[in-house]
C-alpha cells in the first residue's frame, strides 16, 4: 500500500509540475573538456550578442552585425576562442570593434570592446 501511495504521489506531482525551459542561452552551454567547432562559437557568440541587445547592454545597430573573425588564442587561463565583431559605422570609435570570449568548449567568459 505504501508503494501505492508513493507512486500515485510522484504521479501527481510530475503531472502539476510546470515545464522547466532554457532561457535563449541555454543551448550554448557545454560540459566536459572537448573543444567546440568554430561554427559553434560563432553561433553562440551570436546567440550571446542578441541576448546583450535585448537586455539593453548593447545597442540595437549591432543586431545586424556578424562575427568578422572567430579565432583560438592564449588567454589568461590558458586556450580560449575570441570572437570579434566589427561595425564600421560606429559613432564612437573606441566601441567599432566588440570582442567576446568562450572557453574551448564553448561556454561564454566576457564580452567587451578592448579586446583583453
Amino acid at each position: 500500500m505504501k508503494f501505492h501511495t508513493l507512486a500515485a504521489l510522484t504521479m501527481s506531482t510530475a503531472l502539476w509540475a510546470p515545464a522547466v525551459s532554457a532561457d535563449p542561452g541555454g543551448n550554448c552551454h557545454f560540459h566536459g573538456n572537448k573543444p567546440a567547432a568554430e561554427s559553434t562559437i560563432g553561433a553562440c557568440a551570436v546567440q550571446r550578442k542578441d541576448a546583450l541587445i535585448k537586455g539593453g547592454k548593447l545597442d540595437a545597430t549591432w543586431r545586424a552585425i556578424k562575427p568578422q573573425t572567430i579565432a583560438s588564442v592564449e588567454g589568461k587561463k590558458g586556450r580560449e576562442w575570441k570572437v570579434t565583431f566589427k561595425d564600421p559605422g560606429a559613432k564612437d570609435k573606441s566601441k567599432e570593434a566588440l570582442y567576446m570570449f568562450f572557453t574551448p568548449p564553448g561556454n561564454f567568459i566576457a564580452a567587451n570592446f578592448t579586446g583583453e
